[in-house]
């Protein structure tokens, strides 16, 4: 409610990926692509954007640069058990983003210059994104 009411209100909320338990007031590190999908998800966003500082989902890491430009949640699903550990929670979040409503997750290196635009703009894209099972329609 917090959220949307500054949205509404024309406002950018910045979220924080901590958080203070209830029950024992100890404050926690929330990872924050896990994080930022459930709220991209709980606000029906249209896509989720996560900005890393690699190319996008490598197709055979280490054993090539090869970035994947677009996958399904069931053909990220069954890469899941094989990513190396720091792509594993942006890809799950990815996963819970697509299969809760969002209509594309994206995965973009942060460390190029206007990198989101080019993500939204260019017909392939410069990252990798995924979309829900039953997806049918052009992006923009």
């Amino acid at each position: 409610g917090a959220i949307e009411a500054l949205l509404a209100d024309g406002r950018i909320p910045v979220v924080s990926s901590i958080a203070r338990s209830q029950d024992d007031g100890h404050v926690y590190n929330v990872n924050a692509d896990t994080a930022a999908a459930a709220l991209a998800a709980a606000l029906g966003a249209e896509t989720l954007m996560v900005l890393t500082d690699v190319e996008g989902l490598y197709e055979d890491w280490p054993h090539s640069d090869e970035v994947i430009r677009r996958l399904t949640a069931s053909q990220l699903e069954k890469l899941l058990p094989e990513l190396s550990s720091g792509m594993v929670p942006k890809m799950e979040g990815c996963l819970h983003a697509v299969r809760n409503g969002v209509t594309t997750a994206r995965v973009i290196d942060g460390r190029v210059q206007h990198s989101i635009l080019l993500e939204i703009f260019m017909d392939d894209g410069i990252g990798t994104m995924v979309v829900p099972d039953d997806f049918e329609g052009t992006v923009v």
